[in-house]
């Protein structure tokens, strides 16, 4: 008798791995390890999930409604070209499961986010890596990597691990390079944190064309990781594909009803992109003066360069010991770096204070 056997290609797929929240022995832990909102969810969201206890044995619209609706007017967009999901990974592996599969190739940078290797690998895709520059896109080298068998480019911007991000013209100049029918899908989960005049998180693209898919969370600036939804502004000829594919009641009940309070709650995303933009800089600055190396961030994180791993892993081990969690980037290919959350204020202090302890200890 022979077991069931899955795929070739799925017993290539390295798992994804979340940040780590506990710690054996450690009362107290300061979780920093995956990019959450510093300040959690906006209590109105918090109430909205509550209320909707009492509704629990219903199921969602399957079409997220109200939560488009909510979508649409928060970020002056068609509400019938946006799909709902749960979490931005739910879409991003339709996608390469509807646009990829066996002999097509999705192009990715280097360093991008593991999820668009994991779901096309999933999908039967080959997944074509190219080089970065700086640990930044290069938009040249995703072009140099496109063949008649690319369906799908991703491009995360900012981007998770690094924190480096495109300016406007080199997105538009890589979709002006890219063949009409790739798929170029931006995946802007921390568009809420930039500030930078030359950004822009792809709904321009998506009007101009029929090719081009900009995706979005709620998991990070409205704190609502744990209640796994996310978007799509898409061509209405995709939102058709998406539709098709998706599960019928992909979001639940209460996800949508505490999205929609936190889209609603005034000022919410000011707030915090003003705290993240002031900490983001202390933190960065805290460990530059410690003699660590931080590489420019646009999101709510920082990545740390201590230079070799074993320094690196030497500083995840000293700092777990504190009770500290940040997360080790070797399965992106950085094993020499770690990624730091911008957490509260009290959080940013303690991670700061610690890795001097540490590098004034590792330098006698």
């Amino acid at each position: 008798m022979t077991n069931p056997r899955p795929r070739p290609e799925i017993l290539t797929i390295n798992p994804y791995i979340g940040g780590e929240s506990k710690l054996p022995g450690i009362n107290r832990v300061i979780k920093l390890s995956s990019n959450e909102g510093a300040f959690g969810a906006p209590p109105a969201a918090q109430e909205a999930f509550r209320r909707m206890s009492e509704e629990l044995h219903r199921y969602p619209d399957g079409a997220a409604t109200d939560l488009r609706r909510a979508l649409g007017a928060k970020f002056a967009l068609d509400p019938a070209r946006i799909v709902c999901g749960a979490g931005s990974d739910d879409l991003i592996y339709q996608l390469c499961l509807s646009y990829g599969g066996p002999g097509t190739e999705i192009v990715m940078s280097e360093h991008g986010f593991s999820i668009y290797a994991i779901a096309g690998q999933y999908a039967g895709s080959r997944i074509r890596k190219t080089p970065e520059r700086n640990l930044t896109a290069d938009v040249d080298a995703m072009l140099a990597a496109v063949s008649p068998a690319t369906r799908i480019v991703f491009v995360a911007n900012p981007n998770n691990p690094t924190g480096s991000m495109l300016p406007e013209a080199e997105i538009n100049r890589l979709r002006a390079g890219l063949p009409p029918e790739v798929l170029l899908v931006l995946d802007a989960a921390y568009a809420e944190y930039v500030e930078r005049k030359d950004y822009e998180p792809g709904i321009r693209l998506v009007d101009a064309g029929d090719n081009t898919v900009m995706t979005r969370t709620f998991s990070k600036v409205f704190g609502l990781g744990g209640m796994r939804i996310g978007w799509a502004y898409a061509p209405p000829a995709v939102v058709d594909v998406l539709n098709r594919v998706r599960g019928p009641f992909n979001v639940s009940i209460a996800a949508q009803a505490a999205a929609i309070a936190a889209l609603e709650t005034p000022g919410w995303v000011e707030m915090s992109r003003a705290h993240n933009t002031e900490y983001r800089a202390k933190l960065a600055a805290n460990l530059e003066a410690a003699g660590i190396r931080t590489w420019p961030s646009e999101g709510n994180f920082v990545l740390a360069d201590f230079g070799t791993p074993a320094l690196a892993d030497a500083a995840n081990a000293f700092l777990r010991g504190r009770g500290v969690i940040v997360r080790g980037v070797a399965g992106y290919g950085l094993p020499h770096c770690l990624r730091i959350t911008v957490g509260t204020a009290e959080e940013v202090a303690l991670v700061s204070e610690a890795l001097a302890l540490f590098m004034a200890e590792r330098h006698g």
